[in-house]
């Protein structure tokens, strides 16, 4: 193999696919036009170049920082079309079957990716060709750097190619060069402003004199053209801030190596399938030729088609370890199982009917519940498939050191991806979970976190399967009287608004309602865009206090939300059992906090009393109560424990009003002088630390100027020194290390601290101060609810674990083990971990979720 190295702009190049293409969908509606352009670009140059190593970088879905840093360049950025926002998914799924590297990194933008992995590879002695159509990456040039930019003529695809000589040539400007000119002339399609009034053959000859905008910056009074000079005196600052926005970055974290990159077979059957469905006749061609048309067993071990009496004998033979996986249908019920017992060999049995997939079942969670065997069961997404196995028998968590989920310690590794599924087909699951366990565990042990892993990850899974599976039990009939009682209050605030506008107009409407406020009713504080008045929230809430008005729209506003949210999005989540069973996630958050979705019961309102009142459809079963217990400042405990400051430990330890303590600190005044007003800016200041907080977001969050906001966070820290020292730490030890940890080893990546942008420096600060208080209060619920469903289970209570939201745990429990379980969950809860402040919950009972609550 070659010594080149092939990097593609993955969006740069699926964008101009989708528009030089016409529309094209596959027998199942789906648009295939952009993915089908950037296959023919992608081996047209794969032709030309014949590399050894190749590479295809994308921009993450959440906003890129360096553009993010000034949000009002954004207005002229189209959003992506729908027809072509469905084709990225499924091209990196192709990509990923055709065994190539992808690239992508929360906080860096593709370029920053591609142009940092050219400079690396330039370094190693790779000749480097990059393709893209962004003339950005023209900086990035060199003798062996190769920039190719696809061009369409006539309705082909040509590439142009530049060395470091062919830029000089064309632009009359070295490469670095092509920063200066950005900054100068802007970029629409980039969104950098640049400075009015100077276009590209302006900005080429003051390059071409002064070199760079630094030493134009000295030079501005010698320009003798009036126009150019007082543009240039005005409007510096743009010069500076577009240079800024132009300049890729070329050390960012890839998360991937040049061995990473290495070009493998890309003909491989899993493709081939996916080229198929998309009807890439001519594509599939080239798979056919490759002799990519074979079973999917030939990618990897023997793939062995046994019948399910053999399963038994099969599991009796087994070693220490086993990768299994089951498969299922869109209904979750199971259609085959494969096993893996070594290298060599991946077993697939098909169930023909409903008593084979029992019979295969209940085998398998005989030898899993067996005293007698030592078995590890390795597989990936283990949750999903413990409902599976619930139809036949009742693996709870007191198997969980049984099994392995490489998925979970894919995400421990790195948990700022956004999928963690094994990229490979479900018959042969079980050999990439059986192959993968070594080598994953090795890695979490050299990164602190096999404990982590073992002790509290695993068993999570069993309480979130327990969730699932009991849900929570709603009454529909409460739902839809709540419902009405909204539509009642939103048609009387409607007729109430329209009265007091003097006309009927659409109040959902951005564009009406900005002209009742803005053009008819003259309020102040109108801003105008190319859409007409921002209605936006923060702009209501400035006008709401002195325009009753306002407060009504945005009185309507919340109600219709809470409607379409909370009553029109519930009722298709209710079972046959008249229980929502919501679908809880341990691998989203990179902080290691759990999610949950469909429905997402994490935002269930709980601030607004009418929001709030929602929680009265949730209901325990007959002869059933709710016991839940919330943990008190838990955050603000774990920085106190985790910053060794003295007084703050003082005030948590004499159990009284920290937020009073702390302004009485504060302000030097005694502790029953301290206003409400006070206490209230104390808390705000508690808990902006730990977030980060700045002195401008504690003035917008106080009402308060900025200087007051810097004297008010500079007296805090005065107060409580060690809690200064060690955000302080945290951040420093981020740059250090690439990543913070909390007290039980969790890692969190921090990639933005080593951005050469000062916003997306800024963010990983905040990060950095964050994460380890965060995911150490994640850690400690987690702990917690594995205690608490461990003592439900050998203490033989009926009483269930049925959900838990941020820092609450909610208990479905049998009347007569209320007083037990009580107890339980409140001494678990604050035994949980060991702080030098004391954990607190707080315990409530009541017959619907929001009397406990």
């Amino acid at each position: 193999m070659q010594n080149k190295l092939v990097l593609i702009d993955g969006n740069s190049i699926i964008n101009r696919a989708f528009y030089g293409i016409p529309m094209l969908t596959n027998n199942e509606g789906i648009h295939t036009n952009a993915i089908y352009g950037f296959l023919n670009i992608m081996f047209k140059i794969l032709e030309e170049e014949a590399p050894g190593y190749l590479a295809i970088a994308f921009d993450l879905k959440a906003p890129t920082f360096r553009h993010k840093m000034y949000d009002e360049y954004k207005g002229t950025r189209k959003p992506m079309p729908d027809e072509l926002k469905e084709q990225v998914p499924i091209l990196k799924e192709l990509l990923s079957k055709m065994q190539i590297c992808i690239m992508e990194q929360a906080g860096f933008e593709a370029d920053d990716l591609l142009g940092t992995m050219a400079k690396r590879a330039e370094a190693e002695g790779f000749d480097v060709a990059l393709v893209s159509g962004d003339r950005d990456l023209l900086q990035i040039a060199t003798d062996r750097i190769k920039i190719r930019i696809p061009k369409t003529k006539g309705g082909k695809t040509e590439v142009e190619d530049y060395y470091a000589s062919d830029v000089l040539e064309k632009y009359r400007l070295e490469p670095l060069q092509i920063i200066e000119l950005k900054a100068l002339m802007g970029d629409s399609s980039d969104n950098i402003p640049g400075v009015p009034k100077i276009g590209e053959k302006t900005a080429t000859e003051l390059l071409v004199q002064y070199h760079d905008i630094e030493n134009l910056r000295e030079h501005i009074p010698e320009i003798t053209k009036k126009s150019i000079r007082e543009t240039l005196e005005n409007h510096f600052d743009m010069a500076v801030m577009s240079k800024t926005l132009a300049t890729i970055c070329i050390d960012a974290d890839t998360g991937v190596s040049i061995e990473d990159t290495e070009l493998k077979n890309i003909y491989t059957p899993q493709a081939y399938e996916l080229i198929k469905s998309l009807g890439f006749k001519q594509i599939a061609k080239r798979f056919e030729e490759a002799g990519a048309a074979g079973d999917v067993s030939e990618v990897s071990s023997e793939l062995v088609e046994k019948d399910v009496r053999g399963l038994k004998e099969l599991l009796a033979g087994a070693g220490q370890r086993v990768g299994f996986f089951i498969i299922t249908d869109d209904k979750n019920s199971a259609t085959g199982l494969s096993l893996c017992l070594s290298n060599e060999k991946t077993y697939h049995f098909a169930f023909a009917d409903d008593g084979q997939s029992q019979e295969a079942l209940s085998c398998l969670c005989d030898v899993i519940r067996a005293e007698d065997k030592d078995i590890l069961f390795v597989t990936y997404g283990l949750k999903k498939q413990l409902h599976v196995m619930n139809e036949v028998a009742d693996i709870d968590i007191n198997y969980a050191g049984r099994f392995s989920d490489i998925e979970i310690a894919d995400y421990l590794l790195n948990p700022l991806l956004k999928d963690y599924s094994v990229d490979t087909s479900p018959e042969m699951t079980a050999y990439a979970a059986y192959g993968n366990y070594e080598g994953r565990m090795n890695r979490l042990r050299e990164a602190g976190m096999l404990n982590l892993y073992n002790e509290i990850e695993m068993p999570l899974i069993f309480c979130l399967f327990e969730m699932e599976k009991w849900g929570m039990l709603v009454r529909p009939e409460a739902l839809k009287e709540y419902g009405e009682s909204l539509d009642a209050q939103i048609d009387g605030l409607e007729e109430a608004i329209h009265r007091d506008a003097g006309e009927d107009f659409n109040i959902n409407s951005p564009k009406q309602l900005g002209d009742i406020l803005f053009d008819k009713m003259h309020l102040p504080g109108g801003k105008k865009n190319k859409n007409g008045y921002s209605t936006s929230a923060d702009i209501l809430e400035k006008l709401a206090p002195d325009f009753p008005f306002v407060a009504d729209i945005l009185k309507y506003r919340g109600l219709a939300k809470l409607k379409s949210t909370y009553v029109d999005g519930l009722y298709p989540c209710i079972g046959s059992d008249n229980r929502i069973h919501s679908t809880f996630h341990q691998t989203i958050t990179a902080t290691g906090r759990i999610s949950s979705s469909d429905p997402n019961m994490q935002n269930i309102p709980v601030r607004m009393e009418q929001g709030r009142l929602i929680r009265k459809i949730f209901v325990p079963e007959d002869g059933y109560v709710f016991v839940d217990a919330d943990y008190s400042q838990i955050e603000l405990r774990i920085m106190a424990h985790m910053s060794g400051d003295e007084k703050l430990i003082e005030a948590y330890n004499k159990e009284a009003d920290i937020h009073r303590i702390t302004a009485s600190e504060v302000f030097h005044i005694p502790f029953d002088e301290v206003t409400d007003q006070q206490r209230r800016n104390a808390k705000a200041v508690n808990f902006g630390i730990i977030y980060g907080i700045s002195s401008f977001g504690l003035s917008q969050d106080l009402s308060i100027t900025v200087r007051e906001a810097k004297s008010f966070i500079a007296r805090y820290f005065e107060t409580y020194p060690k809690v200064k020292a060690f955000v302080d730490s945290l951040v420093a030890g981020a740059k250090k290390d690439g990543y913070v940890t909390t007290m039980f080893g969790r890692r969190r990546p921090v990639p933005e601290l080593s951005s050469g942008n000062f916003v997306q420096r800024s963010f990983g600060e905040r990060v950095a101060m964050n994460a380890p208080i965060q995911g150490t209060a994640a850690d400690i619920m987690k702990i917690a609810m594995i205690n608490v469903l461990r003592r439900l289970k050998a203490e033989g209570l009926r009483s269930r674990m049925i959900l838990q939201v941020h820092d609450e745990l909610l208990i479905e429990t049998a009347v007569e083990e209320q007083e037990k379980v009580s107890a339980l969950l409140v001494e678990e809860m604050e035994r949980a971990a060991e702080l030098s402040v004391k954990l607190k919950a707080q315990m409530s009972v009541g017959n619907n979720w929001y009397e406990a609550k």
